[in-house]
């Protein structure tokens, strides 16, 4: 399989068939722009059929796993039907070939974890946080529901009732809280992160690829059921970048400043 197409983010492949998926630039705290975000729709695909692949590590770079999608990319929904429709399909197409790849998948979370990148951490089937890794759904905060990975997964991993509190205050979660409540598989120090990645991808590695495979298929048969309504989740996304409280939110991140939200509701 051929990588090299790929420009956001970057695959090595290791001994024992274990692919390591880089997200971003070194340096750089890892954002998706309207290229990016596609890639990281159709990565999964791409490491599902590879023959050479039995297991699956995610991680961002030393900045962080994932600062979300760039302004440019925000503005760019906001004012053109053509990138809603667009992110749209990436939006299900993230969380859906990563439902339906075969190959176990672990994260590796660092730093911030926003917007997609959060969806690709979240959805992984083992989720590893360093301790002091920040997971944040900002959704609320931008001004629009939270749609892309949040109602499918955030219930299943925490229960409603902190998936509520957490999603629509848009709070920061810190990687051992995430640990505390179940919205990661566990949490350890930031120097271990990746070597606690490596040691459980090693042991899948080893492990019997059918039985573990098509345990994850059984397993992610909970989140199938939950399609409709992530896809109702996603559409509601979508319909509120047309709206004018995203405007103010992506000002008030420009600006660095808190929104001002406008008073009242047209529904």
């Amino acid at each position: 399989m051929d990588y090299s197409r790929y420009t956001n983010l970057k695959v090595e492949l290791h001994e024992h068939g274990i692919a390591e998926v880089i997200l971003g630039e070194p340096g750089k705290l890892p954002a998706a722009d309207a290229v990016g975000h596609g890639e990281l729709a159709d990565i999964w695909r791409d490491l599902d059929r590879d023959p050479a692949v039995a297991v699956i590590v995610v991680r961002g770079q030393d900045k962080g796993f994932s600062a979300g999608g760039t302004l440019d990319l925000v503005a760019a929904m906001v004012d053109e039907f053509e990138h809603r429709a667009r992110v749209w399909k990436e939006a299900r197409d993230i969380v859906y070939n990563m439902i339906n790849c075969s190959k176990v998948i672990v994260s590796a979370i660092n730093g911030p974890a926003v917007g997609g990148g959060l969806a690709v951490a979240l959805l992984a089937d083992i989720s590893i946080a360093a301790k002091t890794a920040r997971l944040i759904d900002g959704h609320t905060r931008l001004g629009v529901a939270a749609g892309d990975h949040a109602a499918i997964i955030w219930p299943l991993l925490c229960g409603m009732a902190k998936a509520k509190l957490h999603l629509l205050l848009s709070n920061e979660v810190s990687g051992e809280e995430a640990e505390r409540i179940g919205l990661v598989s566990m949490a350890v120090e930031a120097d271990a992160l990746r070597d606690t990645a490596f040691d459980i991808a090693r042991k899948l590695a080893a492990g019997p690829q059918t039985a573990l495979r098509w345990t994850k298929h059984s397993l992610n048969n909970w989140l199938r059921q939950a399609g409709p309504i992530f896809d109702n989740s996603v559409a509601l996304e979508m319909l509120g970048f047309t709206g004018p409280e995203v405007r103010e939110g992506l000002a008030a991140v420009r600006e660095r400043r808190t929104p001002n939200f406008p008073s009242g509701s047209p529904i």
